[in-house]
């Protein structure tokens, strides 16, 4: 059971649970004709946004500051994103998501419109959080009419949703996608003779790039002691080698990461089996 300690709007409410902790509740006309320190029953709530309390005087901060509605579709996205992505959301995205739409719209008031130059990108590397960001722009057309919203911000939304779903607010999507694309190319001047991108080869290289990714940026590249699958590989294939150690060059000077030889092979594994000659082996 909570109480209320403040009244954020007609769906929103600021409330203390009987320990002490405070967290924003959101629940259709939970905070209507309510007043501070009445009780908040289970069944009124619809989602707990957040308990980590700097969050929640942060949520809190901007809640004052702008329509409550925004916070409600952030939900309604987040909602539909958590029946549909493999992976879950972190809670953090209600604020980000919410400080993103709003000064969206602002921004699109004030006539600025910025390009996202990554559309492409997470159009293709991240496809199902893409569809989803085109479909919370249809929500929030329904609800903003004073401004056009370009196509571009499907992306800026997309970003927020792979944040939330690859490791919070700690995941950079904008990185990510950037890392995808930078190897992508490298395998595509290195082998140019590889079939459309639409191809079910491509598609499982581009997974196996996101998963290197996540990996990648969040410091837990694979590093076995043994090196049987890299010796194996480099006497089989090795132009796949040769390719995976370009990538591993690109990001020893990008970032001054030099990858474990057991990522190298894993990549090699990918390239040559997208090259057309299958190892018969799979990996994540």
């Amino acid at each position: 059971m909570w109480s209320i300690s403040k009244v954020l709007n007609s769906s929103v409410v600021l409330a203390r649970d009987e320990s002490g902790v405070e967290t924003v509740l959101l629940g259709k006309g939970i905070g209507f004709g309510r007043k501070a320190g009445q009780p908040v029953d289970t069944m009124e709530v619809d989602q707990i946004f957040v308990n980590r309390s700097a969050e929640v005087s942060t949520l809190v901060d901007l809640l004052d500051d702008i329509p409550g509605w925004y916070l409600e579709l952030a939900h309604e996205i987040v909602a539909s994103a958590r029946g549909r992505l493999p992976h879950d959301l972190d809670d953090h995205i209600y604020l980000t998501l919410t400080d993103h739409l709003h000064f969206m719209v602002q921004r699109l008031r004030d006539g600025l419109i910025v390009h996202n130059r990554l559309l492409w990108e997470m159009k293709t590397f991240y496809p199902l959080e893409h569809a989803l960001g085109v479909e919370a722009l249809a929500r929030l057309r329904n609800l903003v009419s004073d401004v056009d919203i370009p196509e571009d911000e499907s992306a800026n939304i997309a970003f927020h949703l792979v944040n939330a779903s690859r490791g919070g607010a700690d995941f950079n999507a904008i990185k990510a996608v950037q890392l995808i694309k930078s190897m992508s190319d490298i395998v595509r001047y290195s082998l140019p003779d590889l079939s459309s991108a639409d191809d079910l080869h491509w598609g499982r290289f581009v997974t196996h790039l996101q998963f290197f990714t996540e990996r990648y940026l969040s410091h837990r590249l694979l590093d076995s002691e043994d090196d049987f699958l890299f010796t194996q590989m480099s006497r089989r294939y090795p132009q796949a080698v040769e390719v995976a150690e370009k990538i591993e060059r690109h990001l020893s000077s990008v970032d001054g990461v030099d990858l474990p030889d057991e990522e190298v092979a894993y990549l090699a594994l990918h390239i040559q089996r997208l090259s057309g000659n299958n190892t018969g082996a799979s990996t994540g």
